[in-house]
């Protein structure tokens, strides 16, 4: 009999990529997802898919009843902004429905292990030169760092109180075929539809500010990775968590440069002024991911850049405009 797994948000960016890892190593996969983000045809033909809220019961039902040997949880609200806007409402969808799952686990009496998408791009701040470990100070500064940060303590204390076994897994900014451009990440999808409108690119502040840019595939990777591996002792809140990144500081400018590149197109970049609160700069020491997980990056900011350009342009039906 197959493993099964659980992937939440699995209709969505990130989690589709997910769940087609686990689909292609042969695993019987569910994706539940309420489709407020995420699509349909994102789906894997080969999984099961259940419509549902993470904060209902019949979500709790869904995991209590499934058993499953993993749930990697990503279903969560992604908007920095609406966060930003709406903390209370960012709470709910991050916080309390990731508790519902959780309590669902701990009552099921199976060993269910729960590998949660976290963020490392919004986690720990502008206070340490990057790439930053994972046991640097972690000071977030929106509700939505806020909330990943929450549910990581919550995992931690699951893990020592309860002994369910959990996971954090504390990304880069994920970019990659299907991408949403409100995510953390979403100025990679905005960039490659500016280029095939042939409008121009739009860049806040002077464009030297960096992210640490990683490639949904690799994501997808790092997730079964976590789920399939030994992992470490139970114990503090950095004890489970790893850094998914690519450890290479990419700025805004060098993003659009090697976007008009890969594109061929002329598109002109404008300057606007800088958002307040952004962070200067921001990569991923991902030592521990590579030493624990055996898992490292195998794909390079350009080759990441030229297959979503492409995923793009072929939704499009066409190429850039030049």
């Amino acid at each position: 009999m197959s493993k099964t797994v659980l992937v939440t948000g699995g209709a969505g960016f990130i989690g589709s990529h997910v769940a087609d890892r686990f689909v292609a190593e042969g695993w019987s996969v569910t994706i539940l997802d309420d489709l407020s983000s995420g699509r349909e045809e994102n789906i894997p033909s080969a999984a099961r898919f259940v419509r549902g809220d993470i904060t209902s019961p019949e979500a709790a039902t869904l995991v209590r009843d499934g058993r499953f040997d993993v749930m990697c949880h990503l279903a969560a609200q992604i908007d920095v902004r609406r966060s930003v806007l709406d903390p209370a409402y960012d709470a709910t969808r991050n916080i309390l429905g990731t508790l519902n799952l959780m309590e669902a686990i701990r009552t099921s009496g199976h060993a269910t292990r729960t590998v949660f998408s976290s963020t490392g791009g919004a986690l720990y701040g502008d206070f340490d030169p990057p790439p930053s470990a994972e046991t640097f100070s972690k000071d977030p500064e929106a509700p939505y760092g806020i909330a990943k940060l929450s549910v990581e303590y919550y995992l931690a204390y699951y893990g020592r109180v309860h002994g369910l076994d959990t996971v954090a897994l504390r990304y880069g900014n994920v970019y990659g075929p299907r991408q949403d451009p409100h995510g953390e990440a979403g100025v990679v999808a905005i960039f490659c539809n500016r280029l095939l409108d042939g409008r121009p690119l739009t860049v806040f502040g002077d464009g030297e500010q960096t992210r640490d840019y990683v490639y949904a595939g690799d994501v997808a990777a790092a997730n079964f990775a976590a789920a399939t591996g030994a992992l470490p002792p139970r114990g503090r809140l950095d004890a489970r968590a790893f850094n998914i990144g690519t450890g290479v500081e990419t700025s805004v400018n060098t993003l659009a440069e090697t976007l008009r590149a890969v594109s061929q197109a002329s598109a002109p970049i404008e300057y606007a002024p800088a958002r307040p609160g952004e962070l200067a700069r921001s990569a991923l020491d991902t030592a521990k991911a590579q030493s624990v997980l055996g898992w490292k990056p195998a794909v390079s900011v350009r080759q990441g850049l030229e297959n979503t350009y492409a995923f793009f342009a072929a939704r499009r039906g066409g190429s850039a405009t030049s």
